[in-house]
């Protein structure tokens, strides 16, 4: 359960969300979502399309760019399960926790031929007040369009949802080619947030030794954790940008992110996010597959430190990895699972499977031994 003093320092929390028609999630109802979701699941089953629709949230509402999202992600039609000839409408409906009451949105999408994109046909918010007895009427929102309206509305209910929707974001430190953002020089002024694809990690290091320098120890102090070989960073501005370099512990070279390995890349963007003061984190963070490239020391310390930011934030973590998933509890999982290409969300009751933890399974174990359908 959820604090008062948790839910009063975060807008709110995602409690439990409806999707049908995106993408592999044909038909998802009323999926109760916790402040920690470890979602579980082998390659192609649609963890990916969970995380891909709370990404088209943020696009939605964050500037009104869903147009963007869409040609970003392959087209309108690539949207739809199946396609928009088989499924003509996409639907959801999505519930906000705060410590007063719930605040609901739902929206409806169809498929533009021309332009293959896509068109909010209809949108609607209410809030329900939680010391009284049932549900608030909606409030329509009129019009169709190419672009959500609900950031247009003055309404605190609707603020409430916009502000924090359009924090959602994904993110995925797997590029760590050699044209990727992460061996680029970057703009020591971006530097407050991490991207979501680490691009700005050496001005985000550098903002971090120059103004919270006991917070900057203590990261390269984790990172050496599993990377010993690291004695410290070396981020020196040049014309106002910094690039990512390193000295090790048993060496006077200085290597740079071309000479460093991708899960020593990725590792250094999860702890440098995850040690981020509260303020400069947003209120919800999802994350597809972090543990890609990580030794399994590196997942378990990677997790723990998820499970302290999940205290005062809202996570969600898709992942494949027996590893990742034995480091949570029963009550954080959802597992995917796909039956004639539609994706499927169990959570994993307590009432059913607590006695398998008794007897020394793991929750991989369980995940693994216990296909749709099955109950302990």
């Amino acid at each position: 359960m959820i604090t008062q003093r948790k839910l009063h320092r975060l807008q709110g929390h995602i409690a439990e969300v409806s999707i049908e028609g995106f993408r592999s999630l044909k038909y998802i109802e009323k999926l109760q979502l916790p402040q920690l979701t470890v979602l579980i699941g082998g390659n192609g089953v649609g963890k990916s399309s969970f995380i891909r629709f709370f990404e088209m949230l943020g696009w939605m509402l964050r500037a009104q760019n869903l147009q963007e999202f869409v040609v970003r992600k392959g087209g309108g039609d690539d949207q739809f399960f199946m396609g928009s000839r088989i499924t003509p409408e996409i639907k959801a409906e999505i519930r906000i926790a705060t410590n007063k009451g719930f605040n609901d949105y739902r929206f409806n999408m169809a498929h533009l031929s021309a332009g293959d994109t896509l068109m909010l046909t209809h949108e609607a918010y209410r809030y329900s007040d939680a010391s009284r007895a049932g549900q608030a009427n909606w409030s329509n929102l009129s019009g169709v369009g190419k672009e959500s309206v609900l950031p247009d509305q003055k309404n605190a209910t609707a603020k409430t949802i916009c502000a924090l929707l359009r924090q959602c974001s994904t993110y995925q430190f797997h590029d760590t080619s050699a044209n990727a953002s992460l061996h680029q020089r970057w703009d020591i002024s971006d530097s407050v947030r991490l991207r979501a694809d680490g691009g700005n990690l050496a001005a985000v290091l550098l903002d971090l030794r120059e103004n919270d320098a006991s917070r900057y120890r203590q990261l390269v102090q984790q990172i050496q954790r599993v990377f010993p070989t690291l004695e410290d960073f070396v981020l020196e501005p040049v014309v106002g940008k910094v690039l990512l370099r390193w000295k090790s512990k048993y060496s006077d070279k200085i290597f740079g992110a071309h000479l460093t390995s991708d899960g020593s890349l990725r590792l250094f963007c999860l702890l440098t996010l995850l040690s981020l003061p509260d303020e400069r984190l947003p209120d919800m963070l999802f994350f597809d597959e972090p543990e890609l490239g990580l030794h399994p020391y590196a997942i378990t310390l990677v997790s723990e430190i998820l499970k302290r930011v999940a205290k005062t934030r809202q996570v969600f973590i898709a992942t494949q990895s027996p590893y990742m998933v034995d480091c949570f509890d029963l009550e954080n999982i959802i597992v995917a699972e796909a039956k004639d290409g539609a994706t499927t969300l169990r959570n994993l009751p307590k009432n059913q499977y607590q006695q398998w933890l008794d007897d020394d399974y793991l929750l991989s174990d369980i995940w693994l031994k216990t296909p749709v359908g099955v109950s302990a």
